[in-house]
């Protein structure tokens, strides 16, 4: 258990200099994204799962898909975030869907906006994100593009993706586990 803690906290660390040598680069792709909220939130939810495998004495095959599992809800959480972060009601979520168009920070919503707009569309993109001083009405375009590039869809079919795979690894589970125990973490998912 203090080896995946451990591991956890260095794959945290990376994550989050991943993440920081990502603001500059504007040619990242949805795959850098998932390696790197997967050494963030994924690392953080396969790691807790992993630990409380051991202390629940499971076996080792389970506890290895205990682990495929959580790094899946974590991909699937930060996805999600990404999308409230910008779309989200901001009196439920509590975050002002601003902050990451503010900050310029690399999203789900940002990278595939990247991949998909062209010319005009894309430089204006480029020129607004992390603008210092950027004002409600350029959040706005920035919103706009993100919606004609259809980026909010394309990141929950990416989510979704995650969510099948964690199926399979908590089908894989159902031989181990009550049934209690598995409607728990279909629910969590």
């Amino acid at each position: 258990a203090i080896d995946y803690y451990r591991t956890a906290f260095y794959e945290l660390c990376d994550g989050v200099v991943m993440e920081m040598s990502m603001v500059d680069d504007d040619s990242l792709n949805i795959n850098d994204y998932i390696k790197m909220i997967s050494l963030k939130t994924g690392a953080l939810i396969e790691k807790s799962m992993l630990i409380g495998g051991v202390y629940a004495k499971a076996k080792e095959n389970d506890i290895t898909y205990l682990g495929k599992y959580g790094k899946c809800v974590g991909i699937i959480f930060q996805i999600t975030d990404d999308i409230l972060g910008s779309f989200g009601d901001e009196k439920i979520t509590g975050k002002p869907t601003d902050s990451d168009i503010r900050e310029g920070k690399k999203t789900c919503l940002l990278i595939s906006a990247l991949e998909k707009l062209e010319g005009p569309k894309k430089e204006k993109l480029i020129a607004l994100i992390g603008k210092t001083g950027i004002t409600a009405d350029e959040i706005e375009e920035v919103k706009v593009l993100f919606k004609e590039a259809n980026v909010i869809d394309a990141c929950k079919t990416k989510a979704e993706h995650y969510h099948e795979i964690a199926l399979n690894y908590l089908t894989s589970l159902e031989a181990d586990m009550n049934p209690s125990e598995i409607e728990f973490f279909k629910d969590l998912l």
